[in-house]
């Protein structure tokens, strides 16, 4: 269970600025305490304690709020930070050196046996809220993007964002986060210049929107100033031509 304690307590450091003193992160940091727990239940798994293991990863949650299961595999160098709400599989695997936040969700997607969690492969970083589904596998150096849902495996290095998760793949992007790297940790999986496509052409669709109606209601507003009142002209009229705006413009 202590085996890596001390990495696990000097990876905390690296990726929370926050983290002031070693006594601090070991008494204060219920990611590292769900962790060690999960060790020793994972252990009690696999020489077939399996009611011990699973009662005593129900206690974990109730202590820490993170939920594993103790039949996932975990690597060394693995992050929680803040951990509320996180579920673990039972068949999910996590490879060294992967950050997950609070909210992220490793599950399944069928009741069948077997391999029907993710596979994280190594320096994964799982934002908050996101949901990582099914037998898939994120590639290593890979960000998903908080409260993305991903459903479908991502590619080393790559970014995904959104729902259903897409990935964002050019190489503006992925030089941006070279230099990410070797500037620091890219906490929640995202840059200040990241975002979902999807979002941003909606954006765009509801500006277009908002300006168009702008430009209506000034056009209403030198109407009226002209004396010319297009409601009174609508009611009186026994059928409304299409063509009377312009008209009454010219």
């Amino acid at each position: 269970m202590f085996k890596h304690l001390r990495e696990d307590i000097a990876c905390v450091f690296e990726r929370d600025p926050a983290a002031r003193s070693s006594w601090e992160v070991l008494t204060c940091y219920p990611g590292l305490h769900a962790l060690q727990l999960h060790r020793l239940s994972h252990w009690l798994w696999g020489v077939r304690l399996r009611w011990l293991a699973r009662w005593l990863s129900h206690w974990g949650r109730w202590v820490t709020g993170i939920e594993i299961h103790p039949g996932a595999t975990i690597g060394r160098r693995f992050f929680i930070d803040h951990g509320m709400g996180v579920v673990i599989g039972e068949t999910a695997e996590i490879h060294d050196d992967c950050t997950l936040y609070h909210g992220v969700t490793l599950g399944g997607t069928s009741w069948s046996k077997g391999k029907r969690h993710p596979t994280l492969q190594r320096g994964v970083v799982i934002g908050a809220g996101a949901k990582v589904l099914g037998p898939l596998t994120v590639g290593e150096g890979a960000r998903v993007g908080s409260n993305a849902v991903v459903v479908r495996d991502v590619p080393p290095g790559a970014t995904a964002v959104g729902i259903p998760a897409r990935i964002i793949t050019s190489e503006r992007d992925q030089f941006r986060e070279e230099k990410a790297e070797k500037m620091g940790f890219s906490a929640y999986a995202v840059t200040r210049t990241e975002d979902d496509p999807v979002a941003k052409a909606i954006h765009g669709l509801l500006d277009h929107a908002v300006e168009t109606d702008r430009r209506i209601e000034h056009l209403l507003e030198l109407l009226e100033k002209a004396g010319v009142s297009l409601e009174d002209q609508v009611a009186t009229a026994d059928k409304f031509d299409p063509n009377y705006l312009s008209k009454i413009v010219d």
